[in-house]
């Protein structure tokens, strides 16, 4: 999102429980948000106008209908010299967007407008218009450019010859075939499974985060952690503290580290701590809490255009996903000293990993700092 120079007017605030009225000064200025295929969309916005604000102006001026706009969401992203696209986070109905970017003082952050919900099976009531159609579209055919969704030669030429013919809804279905369509990915990082120091590439959707592994003995392994076996998780900052560092007054400068730590039903009394230290921590967790309230409307027979409607009229309150499903009995944490070997996934040819080390994250968390999974489902070893 770039800025043009603000214009400074004058908006009247009232406060709840008072009857004087103050007087908030914001400005006017020129917002750019960015669509899947690189097209810009400049809107006239306040500095003080919060995301759902921008969220409105940009759908207002696509001519996105009202019904729809909740389906979509702004994102803050980084964008690389060489093209290459870094998810900082989603924006949050309470933020500036304004002040959200100015903060960051670099060319390189921009907002990005791109669709908020997971199952493919609400792209048909997207797909139903004309403006979301196109929004879709452009969307995958941006992901598969960027290797986000894998695609053969085959395919490749399929997709080639519905693009000529503009056969856009032809062009999604065949894509929602393809794999890792609807997911996003982030950049390599560091996680402790299944053993400490392995490097990894994460990808969320589909009701999970798939995991590339790189072993140190260089093998190459991938699997798959469902979100419903997730019973709860957290994102932790930390500052590493070198040998001669400078203190809280000195000059250096020091590197937060970030971490997403979740705990794993591995099997049907044993859970594991398994933790991913990547600067994109916050938005993996923020994609696992999305994906939760989706499964969460869906198992209390709710729908998800209410839902999502609630969530733009900012009034969507968790309790309204949850009250018509309990949550299971938790389990106790496992003896971290006990031997351990899993399997990641039995969809993904039975591949065992072994040599799993208890994370560091099971020692030190603290119950304030958890998010709690109420799509979490108990299972059988059978499951497995």
């Amino acid at each position: 999102m770039q800025v043009a120079a603000p214009q400074c007017t004058q908006r009247a605030t009232h406060r709840s429980e008072a009857t004087t009225r103050t007087r908030q000064e914001s400005c006017l200025y020129g917002s750019t948000v960015g669509l899947s295929n690189g097209q810009k969309v400049t809107v006239s916005i306040l500095t003080s106008d919060q995301t759902e604000d921008v969220l409105e102006a940009v759908a207002s001026k696509l001519d996105l209908p009202d019904d729809l706009v909740g389906y979509f969401s702004l994102f803050l992203v980084r964008e690389s010299v060489d093209g290459g696209l870094t998810f900082v986070r989603k924006l949050q109905e309470f933020e500036l967007p304004y002040v959200s970017i100015t903060s960051l003082r670099s060319t390189e952050f921009h907002i990005l407008l791109r669709k908020s919900y997971w199952d493919m099976a609400y792209d048909v009531d997207v797909m139903e218009n004309r403006v979301g159609l196109n929004l879709l579209y452009t969307q995958t055919v941006s992901d598969i450019e960027r290797g986000w969704i894998l695609v053969n030669k085959d395919h490749h030429r399929q997709l080639k010859s519905l693009q000529e013919k503009g056969s856009k809804k032809e062009f999604i279905r065949l894509g929602q075939t393809l794999k890792y369509y609807g997911y996003t990915k982030f950049d390599p990082c560091v996680t402790d499974f299944p053993e400490q120091g392995c490097h990894v590439m994460v990808s969320a959707g589909n009701n999970e985060l798939n995991f590339h592994v790189k072993l140190p003995s260089e093998q190459m392994k991938e699997g798959s952690f469902k979100v419903t076996r997730m019973r709860c998780w957290r994102v932790t900052s930390s500052v590493p503290v070198a040998n001669g560092s400078a203190g809280p007054c000195g000059s250096a400068k020091l590197d937060v580290k970030l971490e997403l730590a979740f705990e794993y039903l591995m099997s049907k009394d044993r859970l594991q701590w398994v933790t991913i230290t990547s600067p994109q921590a916050i938005m993996m967790s923020i994609c696992l809490q999305s994906m939760v309230d989706e499964l969460m409307v869906k198992k209390s027979g709710g729908s998800l255009k209410k839902m999502l409607r609630k969530r733009h009229n900012g009034s969507i309150h968790r309790s309204d996903s949850q009250h018509a499903v309990k949550s299971p009995p938790l389990l106790e944490s496992p003896d971290p000293n006990r031997e351990q070997v899993v399997k990641l996934s039995t969809k993904l040819s039975s591949v065992s990993l072994r040599g799993i080390s208890a994370s560091n994250s099971a020692n030190d968390v603290s119950g304030n700092d958890f998010h709690g999974n109420y799509a979490f489902e108990g299972i059988g070893d059978d499951d497995l």
